[in-house]
């Protein structure tokens, strides 16, 4: 049941982009999903370029932010399936949110906080959104 309410819910956000959002959407999709590749590929170096210098400045290593985001965000570190579900404006920042199904088939809502950084899109973090849903 709960499932069911996650899919709902989804289907509702993926229409929800705004017309202006439209042309940073493919740029910044891609972004994400070549980050996504690269953590795939083992290849940490890679995954590191799509940080933004914040993120970059926290983890200092490709070695440090690999592992971060193998224990912290194993649906990220080698996700399933990824479903992009909206971009929207937000703290001055684009945010999309991504869908990411885990091995074990569980889905995880993320967002994902973009900015521009010397005409390409960085990454400059992820959170989990929390899921809320009514039981029976």
């Amino acid at each position: 049941m709960r499932r069911m309410l996650v899919v709902a819910m989804l289907f509702g956000l993926a229409g929800s982009t705004p017309a202006l959002a439209q042309p940073a959407q493919g740029a910044i999709r891609a972004v994400i999903g070549d980050q996504i590749a690269a953590f795939r590929a083992d290849d940490l170096e890679q995954a590191f370029t799509y940080a933004s210098p914040t993120i970059r400045g926290i983890f200092q290593t490709p070695q440090n932010f690999g592992a971060m985001v193998q224990g912290g965000y194993p649906m990220v570190w080698r996700p399933s399936r990824v479903t992009y579900l909206g971009l929207r404006r937000q703290d001055g920042a684009e945010v999309e949110r991504i869908l990411a199904v885990d091995a074990a088939g569980r889905g995880w809502l993320l967002d994902y906080r973009m900015v521009k950084v010397g005409g390409a899109w960085k990454i400059d973090g992820v959170w989990l959104v929390p899921q809320t849903g009514a039981g029976v």
